[in-house]
């Protein structure tokens, strides 16, 4: 049983990723439409949690580009600032998929009144930090983390990664919702590599400078619009194919149940008696009815181990 549909129904999402001024800028973006989208129905979320967590997602799918060392690397970003909506996590893997959940799905928020747009820094706060763990080299975790700057996500992301990860760049997120749904969502990660000139990153600030809003591109052309208007008059060189980009959990029926071994051998006869246990997966929203049966064999199995 699972509260979400599958994510074939939503439009494709999708990595781009390039280099630019002879190679001394790294771009990679994503359209993170389709997986956003996924995510609002599996975990119900109001409008602006959806842009919160929409965000997170799209830039933990572009950390994990960044600062991943393998093809299916992962990078986990946390991001706590005290408002309603509680904590966000998002993991997202260097092979583009993604999952991630909020702690209050239903918190929301009115538009601002100064612009008319999703009060993200509202629902977010600004009282905390964003953490981001990922895997060294030698396979041991780190976690680096910031001070949130404006609870808005990229400026967040990017203070983050210039302050933790000594990494200058510039972080674009953005997710518009119309008619109930996310219509666009995405995000674009700029990283300025060895031997970058000034003279480059001045022109790549003022190209920031003029594009606006990810979104507003997002609506009227696409990912690789956004790309070249960021990269605009500094020679973009696109990798040779997009990688598909997917909302994708790593639960299993297997892992509920092996869950339920937390638990006291009277609490899963407990279960039993009333018919089985329904499990619930916080990452991405998924049910799982286990039986009786299901939960009897956890007792048969430790009773094994022990003989």
């Amino acid at each position: 049983m699972t509260s979400g549909t599958p994510s074939e129904t939503y439009r494709d999402s999708f990595v781009l990723r390039g280099l630019a001024a002879g190679g001394t800028l790294r771009l990679v973006g994503i359209d993170a439409t389709g997986l956003v989208e996924e995510a609002r129905v599996r975990h119900r979320l109001s409008k602006t949690a959806t842009a919160a967590l929409g965000r997170t997602l799209a830039a933990s799918a572009l950390l994990a580009v960044v600062l991943g060392k393998k093809p299916d690397s992962r990078v986990t970003v946390r991001v706590q600032g005290g408002g309603p909506v509680g904590w966000i996590v998002a993991e997202g893997s260097a092979d583009g998929r993604v999952r991630g959940y909020v702690r209050e799905p239903g918190a929301d928020l009115p538009v601002r009144a100064s612009d008319g747009k999703l009060d993200v820094s509202g629902i977010v706060g600004v009282n905390g930090e964003v953490a981001v763990t990922r895997l060294l080299d030698n396979g041991e975790p780190y976690t680096g983390s910031a001070e949130l700057v404006s609870g808005e996500i990229a400026e967040d992301v990017s203070a983050y990664l210039g302050i933790s990860e000594q990494i200058p760049n510039a972080v674009l997120l953005g997710v518009y919702e119309e008619g109930g749904r996310v219509d666009r969502a995405g995000g674009l990660l700029v990283q300025a590599m060895p031997g970058v000139t000034e003279e480059t990153l001045a022109r790549l600030e003022a190209n920031i400078r003029a594009m606006g809003q990810l979104t507003d591109h997002l609506r009227r052309g696409s990912l690789l619009e956004a790309m070249e208007a960021a990269a605009g008059g500094l020679d973009l060189v696109l990798a040779d194919a997009a990688q598909p980009a997917r909302f994708e959990c790593r639960c299993s029926r297997e892992k509920a149940l092996d869950s339920l071994k937390f638990f006291a051998p009277s609490e899963r006869q407990e279960m039993r008696d009333e018919g089985g246990q329904e499990v619930v997966c916080h990452w991405c929203g998924e049910h799982y009815l286990l039986t009786p049966g299901e939960i009897a064999s956890l007792d048969a199995e430790t009773a094994r181990a022990q003989a």
